[in-house]
């Protein structure tokens, strides 16, 4: 294992001038990578970001690096399984602001995260040693949070944006169309550092954030590609015969979490006009009016 990315181990990322430690997670897995990166942010006075399941191991050892220090805040990027449910667990030990958004109703997401009040885009919390802005980014999730760490343009982007991977949309909560928007808002902001939850922070944001951007538009490109030409032959497909086409170069363990993210595309392209559901079955709008 890559020394870096040892769970518990403390690593300091950014420039330094405000000190931030990326603490990993022991969740390792296909849908998590070497896990889920938890955050302590400040020195003398702290943060934590994304404490992670409910571990009690890894709440163990944020409390021990932590070491009696104030906790002013915990930030939570959104609320499933891997993200939020360590909240609870230190916030039984530390009494604290909890920052994020409840989960949906219906959504089955951490049904124990409570943040302390309702908080809103654009809003920023005045911490003894920093400033967080919060920055509402739905699209993985309606209840998806990034903060930005405004003394190092660290964006900490939960599972909006990601090391070497792209993130899974997941209909009906989440949402190709406000997860481009957020992408475009994010695009406007001058950043350093984006700090994912899993992987390894990166210094070129607009690099990535473009990169990405340019991904699910050509994956939207080919999901209406791989529509016409099954539409052209008279078939209207279903959701799992179009995987096959536009995601033929994912692995096939992968293929369930891929057809989650290929029917937002096809729920946005439906938006768009350009393509028709009928009976659980997906064809060109134009082919079901020139019938």
């Amino acid at each position: 294992m890559q020394t870096d990315f040892i769970a518990g181990q403390p690593v300091d990322v950014g420039s330094g001038g405000i000190k931030v430690q990326r603490v990993l997670g022991r969740n390792a897995g296909p849908m998590t990578g070497p896990g889920t990166n938890s955050y302590l942010i400040g020195e003398r006075r702290l943060a934590i970001l994304d404490p992670g399941p409910a571990d009690s191991q890894h709440i163990d050892r944020l409390l021990e690096l932590i070491d009696g220090r104030e906790v002013e805040a915990i930030f939570v990027t959104h609320t499933h399984g891997d993200h939020s449910p360590g909240t609870a667990l230190l916030q039984s030990k530390l009494n604290t602001e909890i920052i994020g958004l409840a989960p949906p109703q219906g959504s089955g997401q951490d049904p124990s995260f409570r943040p302390t009040r309702l908080y809103e885009h654009g809003e920023r919390i005045h911490c003894s040693e920093f400033t967080m802005s919060l920055l509402h980014t739905p699209g993985h999730v309606s209840n998806h949070f990034c903060f930005l760490l405004e003394e190092e343009q660290m964006l900490f982007t939960g599972d909006h944006i990601l090391e070497g991977t792209t993130p899974v949309i997941l209909p009906p909560d989440g949402n190709m169309r406000h997860y481009l928007d957020s992408l475009k808002m994010l695009q406007s902001l001058p950043l350093r550092y984006l700090a994912p939850a899993h992987g390894r922070v990166m210094d070129k944001p607009a690099q990535v954030i473009e990169t990405l951007r340019r991904h699910r538009m050509r994956r939207e490109q080919k999901t209406l590609s791989v529509v016409t030409q099954r539409s052209l032959m008279s078939v209207a497909s279903s959701l799992q015969e179009l995987a096959l086409g536009v995601y033929d170069d994912v692995p096939s363990h992968l293929l369930p979490w891929a057809e989650r993210t290929l029917l937002a595309h096809l729920i946005k392209l439906a938006e768009d006009g350009a393509v028709v559901c009928q009976n659980e079955r997906w064809q060109l709008a134009e082919s079901l009016s020139n019938d």
